[in-house]
């Protein structure tokens, strides 16, 4: 089994691109609602959130965790990884790996406030990159857009346009650095215009875990995958079928646990 966690919603655009990857794996995901948005918090006060959601997968017997939150993966580097049984996949290394690849020189970074605080994507770009030019900027007022429901608003086209007006004009690249932020790809895209690549870190996250999976020996799971949540459970079964097709998904509630 798979585990991936998220604050909230966002960490289901890696979960779709997971279920594209590796069909056959079962997949359990929590979204820590009960505390969404990770972005504003301290940074004491995420490595808590991460180290307690580490935990929370390990305990509940996931063989790999797939990070699906780029504020916690920021925090890591500043804190250390948390101990954990299950490997983990960073999302802030995959993003870095296809930067690498890619021969991108010029790169935006749209992430959270607390990511952007960090410098992890700066660091983890030119550790690969070394020459690479980097433009992390902050934009807090997405993610509790798309927690709402508002994805396909005027009011996300005009908050996307306006973090993409705070970027250089001639970037090669932008990575969408919370994984909110795909599920707005479509105001990123006519923001940035046609020459600009788009980057959702999702996909190379999902590669690598299918690529550890196998070299891990990691067996493909019987049951279905379940969803869940810290939060209100009825709108986060809506948002689940809305955003990985699931016509009936296995969605559970759990109270906050405790730090």
């Amino acid at each position: 089994m798979l585990g991936v966690f998220d604050s909230g919603l966002g960490g289901l655009s890696v979960v779709r691109r997971l279920k594209e990857r590796v069909p056959h794996h079962e997949l359990l995901f929590f979204a820590d609602q009960a505390h969404v948005p990770y972005g504003d918090r301290e940074p004491n006060e995420l490595a808590s959130l991460l180290a307690r959601n580490i935990h929370f997968l390990n305990h509940a017997g996931v063989s790999m965790i797939v990070m699906g939150c780029n504020t916690s993966c920021a925090i890591a580097q500043q804190f250390g990884w948390p101990a954990s049984s299950a490997p983990i996949v960073d999302l802030i290394e995959s993003a870095a790996l296809v930067i690498e690849r890619q021969g991108y020189r010029k790169v935006g970074v749209v992430a959270t406030t607390a990511t952007v605080r960090a410098k992890a994507y700066s660091r983890a770009i030119t550790s690969r990159v070394p020459n690479a030019r980097v433009f992390e900027v902050a934009e807090p007022a997405l993610v509790p857009l798309v927690e709402a429901g508002k994805a396909g608003t005027q009011e996300a086209h005009e908050a996307v346009a306006a973090v993409c007006d705070q970027l250089p004009s001639d970037l090669d690249a932008v990575i969408l650095a919370c994984t909110h932020y795909p599920i707005l790809d479509l105001h990123f895209a006519d923001a940035l215009g046609e020459g600009v690549a788009l980057i959702d870190p999702a996909f190379e996250q999902a590669e690598r875990a299918a690529t550890l999976a196998v070299a891990n020996g990691i067996a493909h799971g019987v049951a279905p995958s379940t969803y869940i949540t810290s939060g209100d459970l009825e709108p986060f079964r809506t948002a689940v079928r809305m955003i990985t097709g699931e016509f009936e998904p296995n969605v559970k509630a759990v109270a906050p646990l405790a730090r």
